[in-house]
């Protein structure tokens, strides 16, 4: 049996947090709160979710895409295939 104490410990990824108990009291106060920060939210004073502002999180999928589209990118030039030079005008 893990003891609470005996777990790994969990790095909270934002300046602000709640446990998950206040956070049920009254969500819409903390998202009033909260504003443009994001705010972790705890159970067993772990990180359960994160509750971010649309915004962020549209910038977080963007960034991510970004990344699989590089690597993408990069894995087609390191296979060796022939590229065809296209102009802007082309597309």
């Amino acid at each position: 049996m893990t003891h609470a104490c005996d777990a790994p410990m969990e790095t909270v990824l934002a300046s602000r947090s709640i446990s998950i108990s206040d956070f049920k009291k009254n969500p819409a106060k903390v998202v009033q709160e909260a504003g443009t920060h994001p705010v972790a939210v705890l159970s067993h004073n772990r990180p359960a979710f994160y509750l971010v502002e649309p915004k962020l999180f549209e910038a977080i999928l963007d960034r991510l895409e970004d990344i699989e589209l590089a690597e993408l990118a990069a894995r087609r030039v390191g296979s060796g295939e022939r590229s065809i030079p296209v102009t802007l005008d082309e597309l």
